[in-house]
């Protein structure tokens, strides 16, 4: 049992003794709290409340506020009206209540004999603010998060604002592995271009407690970008490797006025990524001409898929907003002859646009096998692999051992280094893992593949490698509003609501 188990039974523990205590100082038998259902019955007693309250503990996320409302009016009892001692109970219950409870100065007062507390207009609002903040944290941290999509990459599963709800429970909530920082802020603070919205005096090891589910392959996933443990912060917070790989080493630390600071982020505080899970630990994954195979087998298709086509027209005329607008294409129109165009079309789109009155062939685009493209992981010329045809390539299990050499370890040295914390050296042709040869490997986490259903314009697996579980969020379940981008090609332009796209909210991902 980790830590965090034995934590968070303890913590669980020491709450219910409190509240055991509670229901014996205010009249009632203590062992009360053990009964389910009935307990939150004689709690509702205690601070006077409605029975309707009963429903609200009843119904998911809408509880946790419950609670919170009822752990204050239990402290109102025993004249704690204090903002601060009302804050410490929420944030620390398992220490406030059993003082409370067993500290015999400490007296229950009926509500209904207690003095009204008048409090100022400040209190007020400080009161509402405060409750407010510490519940949304609360909630978004360890149950669910609301997210935009920014990018084209999920396109036509997730189209470009999106605005998505994200399970936490499914995968299981993860603890915060940076927990001192500012509400609501990712990694940088509010206003503010490059300020840390985190302070790294206190970091947690990574813990996950119980889902309801495990990821399987096809589910949308949100993760932290894991190429992003080190970013640029002048090149739109770009991964430092890429650069790296793209100028070289001295290029990117002698510009700092081109680059920027190079700085380190934990594992919470890395982008929010968003793409299919393509690959779960023990598969071997392969491409072969666009269509992915899981273990030999090809994967079901499961949303809209994008690539790129080759159209060709009968005339140099360039091709028309309003059919781009038709046929909803919202990646950029690359002319490469006077009468061809790589256009973005899902299969669907592609059958479509061949029967247009001026479309003489539309041809996808496929990169062949054998043709390398160097900028795709494992970045090494053993591995002669591009987005159309990769692979094959084993998902890393936790437990599994496989053999390493100096041929594979370009594909799991960042796993085996970075993830998992060890001295890795290659030396004259040998492999060394914190000081002694080694030949094989046995992974302490699980790993993913992640892709982008637009499949030639997504920065994913393919040319970063593999996300483990501890950079896992959770599982994207639930679009409530989606908003177009203003086209400034499209001749005429839209209003705020004519840009709702009302088909596709209140839609579960899929």
């Amino acid at each position: 049992m980790s830590i965090y188990s034995i934590l968070t039974l303890l913590f669980f523990i020491f709450a219910i003794i409190g509240l055991w205590g509670l229901f014996a100082k205010a009249g009632y038998k203590g062992w009360y709290i053990l009964i389910p259902f009935y307990n939150f019955y004689i709690w509702l007693k205690i601070i006077k409340k409605p029975m309707w309250w009963f429903i609200f503990i009843l119904v998911p996320f809408i509880n946790v506020f419950t609670i919170m409302l009822m752990i204050v009016e239990i402290l109102k009892c025993f004249n704690k009206n204090g903002l601060g001692a009302q804050a410490l109970s929420i944030i620390a219950p398992f220490f406030y209540l059993p003082y409370l409870a067993f500290v015999s100065k400490e007296k229950y007062i009926d509500p209904d004999k207690r003095k009204i507390v008048k409090k100022s207009a400040y209190r007020e609002w400080a009161d509402a603010i405060i409750f407010a903040v510490i519940a949304a944290t609360i909630i978004r941290t360890f149950f669910i998060e609301a997210y935009t999509i920014p990018t084209s990459s999920m396109e036509k599963t997730l189209l470009v604002g999106d605005y998505l709800f994200v399970d936490k429970i499914s995968f299981g909530p993860r603890i915060p592995m940076t927990p001192l920082s500012f509400p609501f802020a990712h990694h940088t603070l509010p206003m503010t271009e490059n300020t840390k919205s985190y302070l790294e005096w206190i970091k947690l090891n990574y813990y996950r407690f119980p889902g309801l589910t495990t990821i399987k392959n096809n589910d949308v996933v949100v993760f932290n970008y894991p190429d992003g443990d080190t970013v640029a912060l002048n090149m739109q917070n770009r991964s430092y490797y890429s650069i790296v790989r793209e100028v070289g080493h001295n290029e990117v630390w002698r510009n700092k006025r081109q680059f920027g600071d190079i700085i380190a982020r934990p594992v919470d505080k890395r982008e929010n990524y968003i793409k299919r899970c393509i690959g779960i630990p023990g598969d071997t994954l392969q491409i072969k001409n666009q269509i992915v195979y899981i273990n030999g087998k090809p994967l079901p298709e499961v949303g809209d898929k994008e690539f790129k086509y080759i159209v060709q027209t009968s005339d140099s005329a360039p091709v028309a907003q309003k059919m781009l607008d038709k046929f909803d294409v919202t990646e950029d129109v690359t002319q490469i002859d006077y009468d061809k165009y790589v256009i973005t079309l899902t299969k669907e789109t592609a059958e479509s646009v061949k029967l247009l009155r001026n479309v003489v062939k539309v041809e996808k685009v496929i990169y062949p096998k054998g043709e390398w493209a160097n900028y795709t992981f494992p970045f090494d010329s053993n591995y002669r692999w591009n987005e159309d045809n990769y692979g094959p390539i084993y998902i890393p299990k936790a437990g599994v051992t496989i053999p390493i050499s100096i041929k594979n370890i370009s594909i799991y040295r960042r796993c085996i280094e970075i993830y998992e914390h060890n001295d890795v050296k290659v030396t004259n042709g040998k492999i060394f893992i914190n000081g002694k040869e080694a030949t094989t490997y046995t992974f302490k986490l699980g790993y993913y593949w992640m892709m982008g259903d637009n499949r030639h314009n997504s920065a994913d697996s393919r040319f970063w490698g593999f996300v483990p579980i501890d950079h896992i969020v959770g599982k994207a379940k639930f679009v409530w509003l989606s908003i177009a981008q203003p086209n400034p090609k499209s001749p005429t332009q839209k209003s705020f609501f004519q840009r709702l796209r009302w088909n596709k909210m209140f839609r579960l991902i899929r």
